[in-house]
């Protein structure tokens, strides 16, 4: 197994040599780069702000909830704003070279969801496989339950980056009539949402889960697009604007600091999104576009754009598995005696961070391993296919089936298993499946 394992590293390391060597001169490099610190700073930030505890059962507690000077802290660590606004301009300029090479929005969709869907289906089979065997040798189901759902909670984001792919044909078509008025009246329609969760009508806000985002997505299509250029006067001016109304929302406004959600707050930013978490998304966007030139040439040299070619080509595995890594390590290290369990927030908890985040980080190194294969492989449909009914109604039934099994599990909560949501779930990636590889989908 090792040799096997070592001989599949070897070809991959070589791939990506030619994958950086080979770089289209054209390829906006900055997208690459912002995807891959975006993920990094969400794994950094889970480990550091998720206090996991076992003591015959998993139990935990928030950082954020018991330690709020962390909380402005969020400000900086909460970057999945830019993983959106990335995901818009990379979907569009993907989605435009399928076009160009004679593919439909079928071909295309089919192509995207193919490194997005894989590495999700090994994540559910595997923790469902172990699930399955942990309760046949008698676990408690509450503790098995509670790990399947912290290792499942990266499908969260997930879902909604899921919907606005296969939403980009619609909103890339909307930004070439309506340009910046799209993201605009997304941001109303978030405002709306607001008012009504304030007024006491949680339920008429629960569209924000995807509208927020949306429309962070929507400003990387506008990116990509020129819609909105990459120009100092116009980076200024939202660095500058998007910081003054999110100080404004969240010091004076009615909004919390904490752009993370904290278990028991009556308002949160991201539970589902806010006008507070859009106004940070803006202040993001006005920053990358004022580092872009600089990052661009930084990207020009061989070795760190080297890195990045090679944590891309695993950064699903990366994001999907982090969360696993904190069950495995609190599952081998707390009832074996082997790291202590203080309080949360406590000194002793503080300085036991740094070992903890090494461990972390050994165990999601193993985990990418043995699973990064996966990602790898899933290869774009290159060649255009043929925009058959049967094809078509495959694609969008299984997109369908994909995010309805993953949302269904995601509310199911902590007591639910995700043999819950096998069927649906693998039943729309299946169909995916037999669509990218039917006649013509080569």
């Amino acid at each position: 197994m090792l040799q096997a394992l070592f001989r599949r590293s070897h070809g991959a390391v070589r791939a990506l040599r030619q994958a950086a060597e080979h770089t289209p001169p054209e390829r906006d490099r900055l997208i690459d780069l912002l995807r891959a610190v975006a993920i990094s700073m969400v794994v950094l930030g889970h480990w550091l702000s998720v206090s996991v505890t076992y003591r015959g059962g998993f139990g935990g507690a928030s950082a954020l909830e018991v330690l709020p000077w962390t909380r402005p802290m969020t400000w900086l660590f909460q970057v999945m704003p830019v993983f959106f606004l990335v995901g818009g301009f990379a979907n569009a300029a993907s989605l435009d070279s399928q076009r160009r090479r004679g593919g439909t929005a079928v071909s295309w969709l089919l192509s995207r969801t193919g490194r997005l869907v894989a590495p999700t289906s090994m994540l559910v089979l595997v923790l469902s496989g172990v699930a399955c065997l942990a309760l046949v040798l008698g676990a408690d189901p509450k503790s098995v339950g509670t790990a399947v759902w912290l290792a499942c909670m990266p499908l969260w984001f997930l879902i909604v980056y899921l919907a606005a792919v296969f939403l980009t044909p619609v909103m890339l078509a909307l930004d070439r009539r309506a340009g910046l008025a799209v993201p605009v009246v997304l941001v109303i329609l978030v405002g709306l949402g607001d008012v009504a969760r304030l007024l006491g009508r949680p339920s008429l806000g629960q569209a924000n889960f995807l509208l927020a985002w949306l429309a962070v997505h929507q400003l990387g299509i506008a990116w990509r697009e020129g819609t909105l250029p990459v120009r100092r006067a116009v980076a200024l001016p939202m660095a500058a604007g998007g910081l003054a109304a999110l100080v404004a929302l969240t010091v004076a406004g009615p909004y919390p600091i904490s752009m993370v959600a904290i278990p028991g707050e009556r308002l949160q930013n991201t539970s589902p999104p806010t006008l507070a978490l859009l106004a940070l998304a803006v202040t993001q966007t006005g920053i990358v576009f004022l580092l872009h030139d600089r990052g661009i040439r930084w990207l020009g040299r061989p070795r760190p754009w080297l890195i990045i070619v090679t944590v891309n080509s695993v950064i699903m595995t990366i994001f999907l598995w982090h969360l696993t890594a904190v069950v495995i390590a609190a599952l081998a290290f707390y009832p074996t005696g082997l790291m202590p369990q203080p309080a949360t927030g406590s000194a002793q908890w503080l300085l036991l961070r740094l070992p903890w985040l090494a461990i972390l980080t050994v165990l999601l190194a193993v985990l990418v391993a043995l699973f990064g294969w996966v990602e790898r492989r899933a290869r774009p449909i290159t060649v255009p296919q043929a925009n058959g009914g049967l094809r078509t109604a495959a694609t969008i039934t299984g997109a369908a089936a994909v995010i309805a099994g993953l949302l269904g599990a995601a509310l199911a909560g902590q007591g639910a298993l995700p043999v819950l949501m096998l069927p649906v779930y693998l039943c729309g990636a299946a169909l995916l499946r037999l669509a990218r590889i039917c006649p013509g989908a080569r």
